[in-house]
C-alpha cells in the first residue's frame, strides 16, 4: 500500500483544484453506474471549461465514420489528431474542447479531436478500430505533417495507432498515458493510492474496456508497451504527473524508443496529479504542465527537436 504523503507533495493550488473537481466528480466515482459517471464527469468538464481562444473556428464532421471536431485558426500544413482521456468510459468532444482549441491557437496547427466509441457499449478492440479509422481518413484528407496527441486513455490510443502507422506520423505528444507498464514497479506502487487516479480505478476501467474478458497479452493495440518492435517510431514527447500511478509508463516508453534508436523524451512534472490539464487555469504548476505540452506540439509541428 502506498504511504506517500500528498500533503507534502501537493501545493495549495493543486489541492484547491482537486477539491473543485470533487464537487462534481467524487473520488469514488467508479462506484456509480456508467450513466452516472458520465453525467458527473460532464458536469466537471463543463465547470472547468475555459472557453476557446479568439479566432479558433470549429466544425463537427465525421472521419472514417467516427464523429470528430476540427479546429483551425488559419491555413496549416500540420494536422494534430487528438484522442481524449476518460478511461475509455467517459468524455467526448465536449470534455476536451477547450484543450484542443488552445492547442490549435498555440501551435497554429489544424487540430482534430476524435470521438471514439466508449465502453461498455464499445469494447476492445472496437475503440482502437475507431481511433485507427479516424486516423486513416484524416491522413488521407490532409496533406502535410500528421501529429498525434492524447491524454490518459487517449494517450494509449495515440500511441497504439502510431505503432501501426509509424511511417505516416511526424511526431507524438503523450499526456499521462496508460501504456500497459509493469504494475508491480515504480509509480504503480509508490502512487497506488494517488488523488484523482488510483490502481483500483485503473482495474475498473480495464475491466470495462474489455467487457470483462481477460486482457490480451502482447497486443500493442491494447498496450503499446507490449509491442516487440519500437524501431522507426516518430519523435515522441511524454509528459506525466508525479502523483499518478501511470507516471512510470512514460519513463518505460521513452527508454523503449531510445533503445531502438529513436527520439523520445519524458518529463515527470512535480506535484501534479492525473487529469491536471484541467488545472492549468487554477495552478502555476498546471499552467507550466500545459506549456510543456503545447511547446512540444509546436516544436514537432516545426520539425524541431529541442531536447
Amino acid at each position: 500500500m502506498s504511504v506517500t504523503d500528498y500533503s507534502l507533495l501537493l501545493d495549495d493550488e493543486v489541492r484547491a483544484y482537486i477539491a473543485r473537481g470533487a464537487e462534481f466528480y467524487p473520488p469514488d466515482a467508479v462506484n456509480l453506474t456508467i450513466i452516472q459517471q458520465r453525467a458527473v464527469y460532464d458536469d466537471m468538464c463543463a465547470a472547468f471549461h475555459a472557453g476557446r481562444p479568439e479566432g479558433v473556428q470549429t466544425w463537427d464532421e465525421p472521419y472514417g465514420g467516427v464523429p470528430c471536431r476540427r479546429y483551425e485558426v488559419g491555413p496549416s500544413d500540420v494536422t494534430l489528431i487528438y484522442y481524449h482521456g476518460g478511461g475509455f468510459v467517459v468524455g467526448g468532444l465536449h470534455s476536451h474542447d477547450d484543450v484542443c482549441a488552445e492547442l490549435c491557437a498555440r501551435t497554429g496547427a489544424r487540430v482534430i479531436s476524435v470521438d471514439y466509441g466508449l465502453a461498455p457499449e464499445t469494447v476492445f478492440p472496437a475503440c482502437y478500430n475507431d481511433a485507427k479509422s479516424a486516423f486513416d481518413a484524416i491522413s488521407q484528407t490532409y496533406t502535410g505533417k500528421i501529429l498525434m496527441a492524447g491524454d490518459s486513455a487517449g494517450g494509449n490510443l495515440a500511441a497504439a495507432v502510431t505503432h501501426h502507422a509509424r511511417d505516416r506520423i511526424a511526431g507524438v505528444v503523450l499526456i499521462y498515458p496508460g501504456l500497459g507498464g509493469d504494475p508491480t514497479r515504480g509509480s504503480y506502487i509508490t502512487h497506488a493510492n494517488a488523488p484523482e487516479l488510483n490502481t483500483r480505478d485503473m482495474e475498473f476501467y480495464k475491466t470495462v474496456r474489455t467487457g470483462g474478458a481477460v486482457p490480451p497479452v502482447g497486443d500493442a493495440r491494447f498496450a503499446p508497451l507490449h509491442d516487440t518492435n519500437f524501431w522507426g517510431l516518430p519523435p515522441t514527447v511524454i509528459v506525466t504527473a508525479q502523483c499518478d500511478p501511470l507516471s512510470s509508463d512514460g519513463e518505460t516508453y521513452r527508454d523503449a524508443i531510445t533503445a531502438a534508436g529513436g527520439q523520445a523524451v519524458w518529463f515527470e512534472e512535480a506535484g501534479l496529479v492525473h487529469g491536471c490539464l484541467r488545472a492549468r487555469t487554477m495552478s502555476k504548476r498546471g499552467a507550466a504542465f500545459f506549456d510543456r505540452v503545447a511547446d512540444a506540439a509546436s516544436a514537432l509541428s516545426r520539425g524541431d527537436w529541442p531536447y
